[in-house]
């Protein structure tokens, strides 16, 4: 059977070729001004640049959760931790200076590594926009980023860790702590019980992300993230065809 393979060039007009891209957003055309502005005035070339996305697009949490499981093992390394967490960094290979491995620089140079007890929970925020440690836990999560937990977690925050599946008890003090263009935060979780004689590489296992934001506490077994829990709205607007009162 043969195929006919002649068009109708005539008709080529009534079927426009589809955009390659969506419409961008007023946030992404305000990136790139910035951007190509700083270029232009020097503050880094387009291949800083470049070097710089390649490499914030493939980081994860292993750095933090490297430092975490050093930390617990080492006293001595978790007291520099606490007193230096720029500098405590390069003994896990990380150079706030040149996190890239290429010379461009983060965009902030002030950690602070918040300790977790027995009687102390901590959990970080950003009310502003989305600061978050990314040489050491790569990207943050888009709840991290939503209005909803930039605004809830400030005034309740045991209600929203309980969303997350952390039922603190009252008798624990829980400290929101707030990042900023200035300095970030990263929580030190507390070492759970039944990991006596673990090596570095496994207590690092159970150090995820979410462990150092702080709504979830490290245990054995618990080697990744659980999925946000979605909870059906208490008033859900009304579908376009159903019946309105």
């Amino acid at each position: 059977m043969s195929h006919s393979h002649d068009h109708d060039h005539e008709h080529d007009h009534e079927h426009p070729a589809a955009p390659m891209v969506e419409e961008i957003t007023d946030f992404e055309v305000l990136e790139i001004a910035v951007r190509e502005l700083a270029i232009e005035k020097g503050l880094f070339t387009a291949e800083d640049h470049r070097k710089f996305t390649e490499w914030a697009e493939q980081i994860g949490p292993a750095a933090g959760s490297r430092l975490v499981a050093k930390a617990w093992t080492d006293p001595a390394y978790k007291a520099r931790v606490l007193n230096d967490a720029v500098e405590a960094c390069k003994e896990i290979g990380i150079d706030w200076t040149e996190p890239t491995g290429s010379g461009t620089p983060s965009d902030y140079m002030n950690l602070r590594v918040l300790e977790d007890t027995p009687t102390l929970h901590h959990v970080i925020v950003c009310t502003l926009c989305s600061c978050y440690p990314r040489p050491l836990l790569g990207h943050s999560p888009y709840w991290y980023r939503s209005p909803n937990y930039r605004r809830r977690l400030i005034r309740w925050p045991r209600q929203v860790l309980a969303e997350f599946g952390l039922l603190m008890s009252p008798e624990v003090e829980i400290r929101v702590e707030d990042s900023n263009q200035k300095c970030r935060f990263m929580v030190l979780p507390a070492r759970p019980g039944g990991t006596e004689g673990w090596s570095e590489e496994q207590l690092a296992e159970i150090v995820t992300r979410d462990t150092m934001i702080g709504v979830a506490l490290p245990r054995a077994g618990r080697t990744a993230d659980d999925t946000r829990p979605v909870h059906k709205a208490r008033r859900p607007v009304p579908h376009e065809t159903e019946a309105r009162p």
